[in-house]
């Protein structure tokens, strides 16, 4: 990811539609299996600037959290975090069977992920015998945008992409779901209109202000949160899934 687009997370993160939407949607799904107060021992796999950590991680356990970017990592210190480490998602620095949960947001699409069945094996070893990972990834590698370019997206997945993977990687597969599907319209009008228009420099998304729709976005995209938690969502821009560690 551009060092400048860790800046522009920071200073959204904690207020922006997608965020607050995608938020309660993986509340739901985690509510599956887990409540809060779960007491968990959680990996935070390509943290980022902290705001799942500070948001709703830390409320079912406690969240370690680690980034390869020091950028991202000097804003999780002014969140406060203290579980951090430096570190690539194919090399993670913990012993075997250390975590109850891996959670893994946006991650292993990303162009410096040279081998995402290397990090899923990585996510497989580190979790206890029964743990699960949970991923969210970017849908339709044909929907790819501007949005992309800017934080070094190079690969958009489908669920059976994901469903693969995790299978290949040793996990029990769970939960496979895509999201954001109400909004999924808007989208391909403005990605479609990037690819007309020649425009895939720039920015990301979260460099547009949405005023006063901001609210009204992210009770949209909250309002799927009991569909994707049961699986129900047919197409969407986000891929969510669970996978398991076999106990034996």
């Amino acid at each position: 990811m551009k060092p400048e687009e860790y800046a522009l997370m920071y200073q959204v993160e904690d207020h922006h539609w997608w965020y607050q939407g995608m938020a309660r949607i993986t509340r739901a799904v985690l509510n599956r299996w887990y409540q809060p107060g779960a007491s968990l021992r959680i990996l935070d796999a390509g943290c980022g600037t902290g705001g799942a950590m500070a948001a709703f991680l830390r409320d079912y356990g406690e969240v370690t959290g680690f980034d390869f970017a020091e950028e991202a990592l000097a804003f999780c210190r002014l969140r406060r975090a203290q579980r951090l480490a430096r570190a690539s998602v194919t090399e993670i620095p913990f012993a075997d069977s250390s975590f109850d949960l891996v959670v893994s947001f946006d991650v292993l699409c990303e162009r410096a992920v040279r081998d995402d069945l290397a990090a899923l094996r990585e996510f497989h070893r580190v979790l206890f015998p029964g743990g699960r990972v949970l991923l969210r990834l970017p849908a339709y590698d044909w929907l790819r945008g501007r949005h992309d370019t800017a934080v070094h997206i190079q690969h958009r997945y489908t669920c059976g992409e994901i469903a693969r993977r995790l299978r290949e990687a040793g996990f029990r597969v769970e939960h496979l779901s895509y999201a954001n599907m109400f909004l999924f319209p808007a989208a391909l009008v403005k990605r479609t209109a990037e690819r007309l228009l020649a425009r895939q420099d720039g920015p990301s998304d979260l460099a547009i202000g949405f005023g006063p729709l901001n609210g009204p976005l992210a009770a949209v995209l909250a309002a799927e949160a009991p569909l994707v938690a049961r699986g129900w969502v047919p197409f969407g821009l986000s891929v969510v899934a669970v996978g398991r560690k076999p106990s034996e």
